[in-house]
């Protein structure tokens, strides 16, 4: 039975568990740093975060000050969207590593193909000049894997199908949830080696009134959020929740049953709803 510190394996080889704990939204200082401090107690050993969230020192301070071995935690953090030059890479990822306060990150990601005030433009030939940059970092070994977040397949294409490419991305961290799968991106994805991480797999909590799903999850005797996060790793993705009290971080790394063939099924049908949150998870 899965739990949140079995792994999937990367195409470079490394493991990436396959919970992450998300810290979008979580406020810099005590919330992060307590929010991030019981994840690890709770037995979370990957998180996420990003230049953007703001909050990069306080997840480094929490790793810093935990019991867990460094080695033992999977940490990714992610290049802002409006840096789309080689130069801008280099220094943002020196900044990262500054404001966590670690000599490498397991997982470096580029936060979106286009600058969130330009959502959905072409930058084509500027993410090709980025993932030089971002080979280069992964090179240096200060990122153990390099990869990329709200790629569609043609973000993703571009850059598989460039002569520079050396070094593929090793993820894609995209919006998944029941009802919202984004099947052909997810195929592109798995078709390339590219292991997908799931941002919002909760859908912002949007999905813990639904009727339905609240059968099921009685059936199961979970959860929605429960439901909802198992649903994701059955379909070989890594959902990153995020929580901030004690009670819904243990929760949602009570994951060790297995939803049912026809019950998978069902849930893959549900109606596709939806929800664009431009910071990412």
């Amino acid at each position: 039975m899965t739990t949140i510190t079995d792994t999937f394996e990367l195409n470079n080889g490394l493991k990436m568990p396959k919970v992450g704990f998300g810290t979008w939204q979580t406020k810099p200082g005590k919330e992060t740093y307590d929010a991030v401090s019981n994840a690890l107690k709770a037995g979370y050993r990957f998180i996420d975060t990003a230049t953007a969230y703001a909050n990069e020192q306080s997840v480094g301070e929490a790793i810093a000050d935990s019991d867990v071995a460094r080695k033992d935690i999977f940490v990714q953090t992610k290049l802002p969207g409006e840096s789309k030059t080689y130069d801008k890479t280099m220094a943002d990822f020196d900044r990262s590593l500054k404001a966590l306060n670690l000599d490498y990150v397991d997982s470096y990601i580029i936060h979106a193909p286009w600058p969130w005030d330009q959502m959905g433009s072409n930058h084509d030939a500027e993410n090709r000049d980025v993932w030089r940059a971002m080979q280069d970092i992964y090179l240096s070994d200060r990122a153990k894997s390099v990869g990329v977040s709200n790629f569609n397949s043609h973000d993703l294409e571009n850059l598989l199908t460039w002569d520079g490419l050396t070094i593929k991305p090793a993820v894609d961290q995209i919006q998944y949830y029941i009802g919202y799968t984004q099947d052909s991106i997810v195929k592109t994805a798995e078709d390339n080696g590219i292991v997908v991480q799931a941002y919002s797999p909760l859908a912002t909590g949007d999905l813990v009134n639904d009727s339905d799903l609240k059968r099921m999850a009685d059936k199961y005797h979970v959860s929605i959020p429960q439901l909802a996060l198992r649903f994701v790793i059955q379909n070989g993705v890594a959902p990153l929740p995020k929580a901030r009290s004690m009670a819904h971080v243990k929760a949602n790394a009570q994951l060790d049953f297995e939803i049912s063939d026809a019950d998978m099924a069902f849930l893959k049908q549900v109606k596709a709803v939806d929800h664009i949150h431009p910071a990412g998870d």
